[in-house]
C-alpha cells in the first residue's frame, strides 16, 4: 500500500508540475450509489483545482441516484453534481489518470488492457437504495477513503 502511494504520489507530481490537470474517474457497477458518492466527496473535500474528478459505471443504466443517498450525502454537507447515471466510455478511458474502483463487483481487470493509469480497488458492497442505515455505512466508509485519498493528493 505503502508503495503504491508513493508511486501514485510521483506520477502526480510530474503531472501537476507538468501543469496538466489530473483526472480522477470514480467507478462502481451502475452510477449511482457508489461511484457518485466519491464524486460528490472528492469534489467537495479537494482543494487542489488542478485535480478534477468524474464518476462513471460499468453498466448502462437508465436509473438516478436514489433520493435516500442524496438526502444523506447533503445531511453530511455534500451535494451530487449529475443526477442521470453516466457509462464508462472505453474510448476515453485514458483520458483519466487514476481510476478508483469503489464497487466490490467491478473487478480492475477489466481495464487492465485499455488502461494506462494507475487503479485503486476499494471493494465496497452495494445495497438497496431503501436500507438507509446500509447506505449511512458506506458513505462513511467512503468518505474516510476519500479523505485518505485527498490527502495524499495534496
Amino acid at each position: 500500500m505503502i508503495m503504491m502511494l508513493i508511486n501514485l504520489n510521483m506520477n502526480i507530481y510530474q503531472i501537476l508540475c507538468g501543469g496538466t490537470n489530473m483526472k480522477v474517474l470514480f467507478i462502481c457497477k451502475h452510477n449511482k450509489f457508489r461511484s457518485k458518492v466519491g464524486e460528490a466527496i472528492f469534489n467537495k473535500l479537494n482543494k487542489n483545482k488542478k485535480i478534477i474528478s468524474e464518476s462513471a459505471g460499468i453498466i448502462g443504466s437508465e436509473h438516478k441516484t436514489p433520493e435516500s443517498v442524496v438526502k444523506i450525502l447533503k445531511e453530511k454537507g455534500y451535494r451530487v453534481s449529475r443526477m442521470n447515471a453516466k457509462r464508462v466510455d472505453s474510448a476515453k478511458i485514458n483520458n483519466y489518470n487514476l481510476l478508483i474502483i469503489v464497487a466490490d463487483n467491478v473487478n480492475p481487470l477489466f481495464f487492465k488492457e485499455s488502461f494506462k493509469g494507475k487503479i485503486i480497488w476499494w471493494k465496497i458492497s452495494d445495497c438497496i437504495d431503501t436500507d438507509i442505515e446500509g447506505i449511512k455505512k458506506r458513505v462513511d466508509e467512503i468518505e474516510k477513503k476519500v479523505r485518505e485519498l485527498v490527502k495524499e493528493l495534496n
